[in-house]
């Protein structure tokens, strides 16, 4: 499919590396989009697992734990334990441990159980070292010299923070001798993919560096385009980028990138979805077009609710066609994570 957007040219790069990324060893490969920190989200994520790890994962169930609650399962321990011997100090008040230990409870991930006025924990299972790599992709499907040139910085802090293992760009493919992007004055540690959406192929004709993703990182704070004002920066500690890079990993386990359609309007009687040889992408039969999130919306113009008779359908449209697709997004999804049940 021919992208008319970056959100599609976005789904195509998710389906190209589901499909075709190859990892450098037996890893099982996760996608994701549209996940990050606070202070910087990344178009594509591509998560290279342990297989037998990412199995283990899928007991713990198919939704994301938080940071609080992977600082509990992490440290849980075999036997029974006061939870404040057993956990180190959290660096934040105990009585918000105490509420993730709850959570962990109610969602079968740990143990519990009072003596006198302790709370004393025990894990159900380890928890998996279940992820290897993670590699960030910006999705630029039309590079210009502005779009490279607002790039840079981003990419630069990326490197500098190496909280990923790589960095990629990806654009468009061109029938040009030389691709535009290998013009450009990009960083030489961030690799280059040219994507052919119509075929569904990519192609790297940049490999990047490998960055430090277990040495201390450097956040830049503010970086300043004149010779006469200092860059402000910070480092950052590895014990915090690795548990960044797992809080990452769990979001992307749980969410995936096919969860466009918590975003849009399924229930609405002209969303459908399309499928074609490079995969399956929403398609709007009012606008002739694939939509994106901020177009799918009630304010739509076109928006037509479902009909109420669409919605007592028998299988396999029961609920409606809406809920239809978000539940074949969702079996799509868990597919990719074995272990987990359909």
């Amino acid at each position: 499919m021919a992208p008319d957007s970056e959100f599609a040219f976005e789904l195509s790069v998710c389906q190209w590396a589901e499909r075709a990324w190859s990892p450098s060893d037996d890893a099982a490969v996760l996608v994701a989009r549209q996940l990050g920190t606070k202070h910087r989200r990344w178009d594509t994520i591509v998560l290279e697992c342990d297989p037998d790890g990412l199995r283990e994962r899928a007991t713990f169930g198919p939704d994301a734990f938080d940071s609080d609650l992977l600082h509990v399962l992490r440290h849980a321990p075999a036997d029974w334990t006061y939870y404040r011997e057993a956990l180190p100090d959290p660096g934040y008040p105990w009585r918000y441990v105490r509420e993730s230990i709850h959570e962990a409870a109610d969602r079968d991930a740990i143990e519990t159980r009072k003596r006198g006025n302790r709370i004393e924990i025990r894990r159900v299972r380890p928890y998996p070292d279940w992820l290897r790599r993670v590699i960030a992709i910006e999705n630029k499907p039309d590079l210009t010299a502005s779009a490279a040139r607002n790039l840079v910085p981003q990419l630069q802090r990326d490197i500098a923070l190496s909280l990923a293992d790589e960095v990629w760009v990806a654009t468009a493919a061109t029938d040009e001798r030389v691709e535009p992007i290998l013009l450009a004055d990009l960083p030489a540690a961030a690799g280059v993919l040219t994507v052919d959406p119509e075929a569904g192929t990519a192609e790297a004709v940049w490999q990047p560096r490998s960055l430090s993703v277990d040495d201390p990182g450097t956040r830049i704070l503010d970086r300043p385009t004149d010779d006469t004002s200092a860059a402000r920066f910070e480092y950052v500690d590895p014990d915090w980028k690795q548990e960044r890079r797992l809080t990452i990993a769990e979001r992307a386990y749980a969410r995936g990138w096919r969860a466009y359609a918590d975003t849009m309007r399924p229930d609405c009687r002209h969303f459908q979805l399309t499928a074609g040889e490079t995969g399956v992408y929403p398609y709007c039969a009012a606008k002739d077009c694939l939509p994106t999130a901020a177009e799918c919306r009630g304010q739509c113009p076109s928006y037509e609710p479902e009909p109420p008779a669409w919605r007592s359908m028998d299988w396999p449209l029961d609920g409606g066609p809406g809920q239809a697709i978000r539940r074949l997004l969702a079996r799509r999804r868990r597919r990719q994570r074995p272990g987990l049940s359909e």
